[in-house]
């Protein structure tokens, strides 16, 4: 499946179809070798940042936006090729989705006020503050700076 067929469903699907599909292709293109605990980090970044409203009113606006997730930065002629990896992530996506239709009293959180993660390889990052919150795989997951 090549990214940029993804992309251009997403833009003619009903948002309610078009929101799961971007979360899973985004989990896919950033933690598909990770756990499901680190997909559904990933996952939960991305949902927090919607719901911030700061960086889109939707998943899809979220991970598309400019130099943010692998997303918007990957080339539309990128192919998922792993239809194992693919299912776990839509999974764990959907898993994710329905945790957080629970409401905000009443989600388990995986990372707590996490809304950016990045590779855990010692490189210190501006936009982060303190020390992660959570390292899940080769994931460090952050609060953003206020």
């Amino acid at each position: 499946m090549q990214l940029g067929w993804i992309l251009w469903l997403v833009g003619v699907l009903p948002p309610s179809l078009a929101e799961p599909l971007c979360l899973a292709t985004t989990v896919y293109l950033e933690a598909r070798n990770q756990s499901e605990e680190g997909q559904r980090a990933v996952a939960e970044v991305i949902l927090r940042r919607r719901d911030s409203g700061r960086y889109g009113t939707n998943a899809c606006d979220v991970v598309l936006a400019p130099g943010q997730f692998a997303t918007g930065r990957v080339s539309r002629r990128y192919l998922l090729q792993e239809p194992h990896a693919w299912e776990n992530v839509v999974r764990s996506s959907l898993a994710t989705l329905r945790e957080w239709n629970r409401g905000p009293g009443r989600r388990r959180y995986i990372v707590p006020r996490a809304e950016h993660f990045h590779l855990d390889d010692g490189t210190v990052r501006p936009w982060a503050e303190g020390e992660p919150i959570a390292v899940i795989g080769d994931h460090a997951f952050f609060q953003a700076r206020r």
